[in-house]
Order: structure tokens, then C-alpha cells, then sequence
């Protein structure tokens, strides 16, 4: 139930945790197992009902009291970001805050789950937001902690409880912000974390018969498995999966900009984002001139220890990563830009820009995860939005223009969920998220979260005597 590679302990129910930067094991945690899912979806289902019981201005003043008690430990959070997942400090501070900005929004939202009163002949109708009950989060090893955090905030605050999961070789963080949220007075086993592989403590959370939903974030595969596997029970289900987003580059655009801004959209996490921007799309009449001034940009761009605040590229997140990497640039692949990165321990990769030889091209159509972006050339609007759709993904990408028209058109034109006009910004906790085609399906964040997990109840009261 997993693409994760975790590094087998001596014991079959530990992981050993690796620092990506350094390969030294850095704590060994325990592994579910299905018995463990079973007792921690019991505990669930029974602190549940309390919780939902509970008066939605004190369920919001709890939730605020844990974005609190993560604010006190942003630096130890994001230390122990920067030591499993090997990110930037940088990245990882703004991590821990995202965790921590996102329980004050959804706490927000506890009060506001508003239903509706519609109009009927013959009596009242009125709609209530009623919550799931037990919510199973499966977390991914690229945004440990924000991503967690996407779908527990909003499932708590409308009255769920949660079980995570995280991925195998980023457990950390989701453990003790679980030890906080018991800090910060959340009731016992309101949300629990239960570290372990997702064939068989992800896959007994799925389907387990008292889960009434799943939130994935990760693989396509992986997200096609869980879906299938939900089926079953009809049970609801998230997935925020792969990604393969372009980078389309006008020539009316500010290029200078355009090009300066391209390596972070696709080497911020070391590529290791659904989001990244992996294939730049750029006018053939300036198709020269923005390579020329590319190629400086990402040599430039500062790769080495992840503790070292000046760094904005750290290592990949394991061997096989970087081996996947590795396969879609041979040796002799004609590489347009390459830059270093650092010998020895670690799982380095230098960020690598390719000429495509086509559209088609593997390195083209598949996602990558890592260091590595594609530039194809297009000859106008029409050839620009022919080319960002000829993939199977569609979550994310940029539109660099100074025609406001053309921003519009091409933006309503792209099968994407989320799009940026002379930026690459796709995610904030006040907007929704989410991807079409095979990047997913349902959306997260936004002021419309907390009604992902509730069902609607409609109950008409009669009024005639």
C-alpha cells in the first residue's frame, strides 16, 4: 500500500529513521500492525463521540490552544524536519508554521459549519453538517508535517477524529505533534499517529470497516490501490496524487523574471513536489533568450547542508529516489543545464535541466520527483495549451504573460486545479486544493475544508396541522 522504501530494523515491527544528508539512523520507531490499527480505531471511534458532543466554540478553543502549543515548538519541529526529511531549515520553519496557521483556520471553522434552511411547501427544511466519525490520514514523505496537517485540522474541527499514518522514513514530526495535541488538552485518542508500511498498517487502515474516510496524498499507483480498496465499503476517500505541471513562458512575458523564478518551481524540496514545475513551455521566439538566462539561475541555485540557513536545495529523500532520478537522465542524455552537488554521504543529486527531443519524451510525460525539469519549445497560445494538457496529471502550473486576456483564456483552458499568473505559488490554506485528471480527486484547504468530512443530513419538519 505504499511506494515508500523503508530501511528494515533488526526487529520486524521497527523502522530504522535515516538522515538524508548524512545516511546515519537517526531513531528507530515501532511498526503498526494490524492489531495495533484495530485497537487505535476503537480508541478513536470512542473519543470521537465526546468530541462531537462537545460545544463547537470549545472544540474551536482547543484546536487554537494546539496551533499555540505548535508555536512554542517551531524550531524543535523544524529541526527534526531538516534531520528526516532532509529540507532546507528555511522550509522546514515555514513547515511547522503552516501546521500551526492551519489549526487556527480550521478552528475558525468549527463555529461556521452553518447548514441551510431551504425553501418547501408545507414546513421547514433545514440541512446539518454532521461529522464522518473516525478519518484515516495517510501522510506522504515529501511535506511531512503541512500535509498531515491538511487533512487533520479540518477533520477534528468538524468533529472527527483522526488516525495518521505516516510514511515510513519521515515519522517524526507527525509523532510529536500527536504528543503535543495531548499537551495542548485534546482528549485521548482523539488523534493518534501510527508510524508503519503502508502494506500493512496503511492497508489495514483503509479497510478497516470503522474508517469512514481516507485521505492519501502520494502516488498515482498507490492512490488507484486505496481507491480500489474503499470500494468495498463505499467508503469516501481523498487522494491528492502525482503531478506533471508546466511552466508556460510567453514571449510578451517579463522573461528576466520568468527565468529567474524557474529553478524554485521545480527544485524547491529537491523536485520532490507534486506541484513542481517540471516542464517549461516557452515561446519559440524567445525559446534562446530565456535559456541563456536560466542556465545561470539554476547553477547558482545553493545546494549543501540543510541546517545551514543559506541553503535552498538539500538531498532526495532516499537511495531508491535517487536511483528513480537517476533513470530518467542517462549518462549520455544532453543535459542543457547541470549543477553540482555535494560528494560523499547522502542522498545528493545535482538539479539538471533537459532539452526534450519531443513532447513524448519519457522525461516529458512522467513525474520525476526529483531535481530535474524539461524545456520544450511552442509556437503559440494554441501550441502552448496543446502541450500543458498532453499529459495524464493535471494539478498544478504557471502562466508567465503580460496580457491579461491571454492569462484568462489560457488559465481556463488548462486542465489543472491550480494555476498561477506571473508566479508559482499553488498552495495556501485559504484557497482549495486539489488536482484533475489522475492528480486526484477532491479538493483540500479553503474556507470549504470541514465540509469534506461531514455528511449532509436533510430533515423536513412538517407544519400543517
Amino acid at each position: 500500500m505504499s511506494n515508500e522504501h523503508p530501511h528494515p530494523a533488526g526487529h520486524p515491527h521497527e523502522h530504522r529513521v535515516l538522515n538524508p544528508a548524512t545516511e546515519e539512523v537517526i531513531a528507530t520507531v515501532p511498526a503498526a500492525t494490524p492489531g495495533d490499527v484495530a485497537a487505535a480505531v476503537a480508541r478513536a471511534t470512542g473519543a470521537q463521540r465526546g468530541w462531537a458532543a462537545l460545544a463547537p466554540a470549545d472544540r474551536a478553543r482547543l484546536l487554537r490552544r494546539f496551533a499555540a502549543v505548535v508555536d512554542d515548538h517551531l524550531e524543535e519541529l523544524a529541526v527534526l524536519e531538516v534531520r528526516e526529511a532532509g529540507h532546507p531549515i528555511g522550509n522546514a520553519r515555514w513547515e511547522a508554521g503552516n501546521v500551526r496557521d492551519l489549526l487556527d483556520y480550521a478552528a475558525g471553522g468549527a463555529e461556521r459549519l452553518s447548514g441551510a434552511q431551504i425553501p418547501v411547501a408545507g414546513g421547514l427544511n433545514v440541512t446539518f453538517h454532521e461529522p464522518l466519525g473516525v478519518v484515516a490520514v495517510i501522510a506522504p514523505w515529501n511535506f511531512p508535517m503541512p500535509i498531515a496537517a491538511w487533512g487533520t485540522a479540518p477533520a477534528l474541527a468538524a468533529g472527527n477524529a483522526v488516525v495518521l499514518k505516516p510514511a515510513e522514513t519521515t515519522p517524526l514530526t507527525a509523532l510529536r505533534l500527536a504528543e503535543l495535541a495531548l499537551e495542548a488538552g485534546l482528549p485521548e485518542g482523539l488523534f493518534q499517529v501510527l508510524p508503519g508500511a503502508g502494506p500493512v498498517a496503511g492497508a489495514a487502515l483503509v479497510e478497516h470497516p470503522g474508517v469512514a474516510k481516507v485521505v492519501f496524498t502520494g502516488s498515482t499507483a498507490v492512490g488507484k490501490e486505496i481507491m480500489a480498496r474503499c470500494a468495498a465499503g463505499v467508503k469516501r476517500v481523498t487522494l491528492e496524487l502525482g503531478g506533471k505541471s508546466p511552466n508556460i513562458v510567453f514571449a510578451d512575458a517579463d522573461i528576466e523574471r520568468a527565468a529567474a523564478s524557474a529553478p524554485g518551481s521545480f527544485l524547491d524540496n529537491t523536485g520532490q513536489d507534486c506541484c513542481a514545475r517540471s516542464r517549461i513551455l516557452v515561446q519559440r521566439s524567445v525559446y534562446d533568450r530565456f535559456m541563456e538566462l536560466l542556465a545561470p539561475a539554476v547553477t547558482s541555485f545553493a545546494v549543501g547542508d540543510p541546517a545551514d540557513p543559506a541553503t535552498a536545495m538539500g538531498p532526495l529523500i532516499s537511495a531508491a529516489q535517487r536511483e528513480r532520478v537517476r533513470s530518467y537522465v542517462p549518462e549520455d542524455a544532453p543535459a542543457a543545464i547541470r549543477g553540482e552537488a555535494p560528494k560523499g554521504k547522502g542522498f545528493w543529486y545535482p538539479a539538471t535541466v533537459l532539452e526534450a527531443t519531443g513532447p513524448a519524451d519519457r522525461a516529458a510525460v512522467e513525474e520525476i520527483f526529483g531535481p530535474v525539469a524539461v524545456v520544450l519549445p511552442f509556437e503559440d497560445e494554441a501550441d502552448a495549451v496543446r502541450l500543458a494538457n498532453a499529459t495524464d496529471y493535471g494539478l498544478s502550473g504557471s502562466i508567465w504573460t503580460r496580457d491579461v486576456g491571454r492569462a484568462v483564456r489560457v488559465s481556463r483552458a488548462v486542465a489543472a486545479g491550480n494555476l498561477s499568473v506571473n508566479s508559482h505559488s499553488s498552495v495556501r490554506y485559504t484557497t482549495p486544493f486539489g488536482g484533475y485528471k489522475q492528480s486526484g480527486l477532491g479538493r483540500e484547504l479553503g474556507p470549504d475544508a470541514l465540509t469534506a468530512f461531514t455528511e449532509t443530513k436533510n430533515v423536513f419538519i412538517s407544519t400543517e396541522e
